[in-house]
């Protein structure tokens, strides 16, 4: 094994670490990505199987990012080099991850912006009086202008890079720690309102009591099984979507925390603010789908279409769809920090390059690569790939299906294989401190059946790729 390195920089505080790497967490991944994912795949159903992989893969890999991130002191970019027994070859998943963490940027800055931009909109009462039948083509006509979403995505790009560059402490946390506890307030009283709508009761069945038979729709076994397999994969994704979990977007923050809390707590802390803004959010979105008859599988731009609506409805309508999107914003932002955060902390660590200057290239770079999504909605919207869609749904779906459990698979191997960093020195570090300690008993589950698990469910996700592309 490689010398302990010495120290960086640290969090201020316990609770500063649990809300920025829960701000990571909450994201755009719980306010958008949730609601239109479990609206696309039947509800309450899916939600079981999204909490299910949520306890049994997202829990152990995320305490294993943090124990790889604070027994290194360093981000994915010198943490398997510190940790690997000599010799070996693990540290190469650094190119895979930090991929991960661009294309992850390439769309999700697009998507901060619309929200950056509804605040305005709904700010200066462009929406107000719309019909609900009308929202829509508020959203289409925005996707339709790439100037307009380039000026958005730049205002997102200047805010995170702006940030990071004031330092951990100063910047990252500060900052973060209020946008989170201004972003649960309003998510609570949407939630409220929109539980007291007219005709919600039929959204809260849909969300709340589940109908296994959604899960398998189709007039034959095979396009049932393949709906099945959809669903599955999906919940994999988005559970490793909402904890940014598989490209060591939750090490970075393993490296900046001291040894006087165990891992696992701290997991399950993380992991139930996360879960617990989804769960919010779907009470939010689908009482208000059914109460404007919106469909709830309505896609990426249902929280473009839907809440609109609601706050046309509201007392103070517009100044609760303002506020509302300032902090969906700010969820954007808390993501788009944490991410920016693990890339400026990947180059400051591999090539020894200062933070500022790490800031001024990145900041470059994600701008320019950031390009073909918004392009992708107008110029280039001839662009699609069967099965999955434009530009943004290839390079979600690179990510939330292929680099993100990939990456969490590669965890799992490297935190309990003797070839790797292996199970005792693992464990040792998860439980370093006072606290939860990782369950011993957990050690066949994590060693055997989650890679057989996960591979099993990898090759059902694509499995109805396949039938499309060849037309099997």
């Amino acid at each position: 094994m490689g010398e302990q390195q010495p120290s960086r920089e640290k969090f201020a505080s316990r609770i500063g670490f649990i809300l920025i790497s829960a701000g990571c967490a909450i994201g755009l991944g719980n306010v958008w990505r949730f609601p239109y994912v479990t609206g696309e795949y039947g509800g309450a159903a899916f939600v079981l199987l999204y909490l299910l992989f949520l306890v049994i893969l997202g829990l152990p890999i995320l305490v294993m990012e943090f124990s790889v991130g604070r027994a290194s002191q360093k981000s994915c970019a010198r943490s398997f080099n510190i940790l690997e027994p000599k010799g070996t070859k693990w540290h190469l998943y650094k190119w895979f991850a930090i991929a991960g963490n661009y294309i992850l940027m390439m769309f999700y800055t697009t998507v901060a912006g619309w929200m950056v931009a509804y605040a305005f909109k709904m700010g200066a009462g462009h929406l107000n009086g719309v019909a609900p039948e009308n929202t829509g083509s508020i959203f289409a006509a925005l996707q339709a202008d790439p100037l307009q979403m380039f000026g958005w995505l730049l205002l997102v790009c200047l805010i995170g890079f702006g940030i990071c560059g004031m330092g951990l402490q100063k910047g990252v946390e500060r900052i973060t720690k209020v946008m989170m506890a201004c972003l649960f307030v309003a998510i609570v009283i949407l939630a409220i309102n929109s539980i007291l709508l007219p005709n919600s009761a039929e959204g809260l069945a849909f969300y709340l009591l589940p109908d296994f038979s959604r899960l398998f729709a189709g007039s034959t076994l095979a396009e049932q099984m393949g709906t099945f397999g959809d669903a599955v994969y999906a919940a994999m994704g988005q559970a490793f979507f909402t904890l940014s979990i598989g490209a060591s977007g939750m090490a970075i923050f393993g490296s900046y925390i001291g040894r006087d809390r165990r891992l696992t707590g701290e997991a399950v802390s993380v992991a139930g603010l996360s879960t617990m803004i989804s769960l919010l959010a779907g009470l939010i979105i689908f009482p208000a789908c059914f109460s404007f008859g919106v469909n709830p599988d309505s896609g990426p731009n249902l929280v473009f279409v839907t809440l609109p609506s609601v706050f046309n409805q509201m007392w103070l309508g517009q100044l609760w769809g303002t506020l509302f999107f300032i902090f969906m914003s700010f969820a954007a932002l808390s993501t788009v920090i944490g991410v920016f955060e693990n890339i400026i902390a990947f180059a400051m660590d591999q090539w020894g390059i200062s933070r500022k200057k790490a800031v001024a290239i990145n900041a470059v770079a994600i701008v320019v690569l950031s390009l073909p999504c918004i392009l992708g909605m107008n110029v280039w919207s001839g662009f699609q790939i069967p099965g999955i869609g434009d530009i943004q749904g290839l390079e979600d779906f690179i990510v939330s299906n292929n680099i993100l459990p990939l990456g969490g698979l590669l965890y799992v191997l490297f935190c309990t294989s003797r070839y790797g960093w292996g199970w005792k020195n693992f464990k040792a570090e998860a439980d370093a401190g006072a606290g939860m300690k990782f369950p011993a008993w957990s050690y066949v589950w994590i060693k055997y059946c989650i890679p057989v698990l996960m591979v099993i469910i990898f090759i059902m996700g694509y499995v109805p790729k396949f039938q499309i592309w060849f037309g099997a």
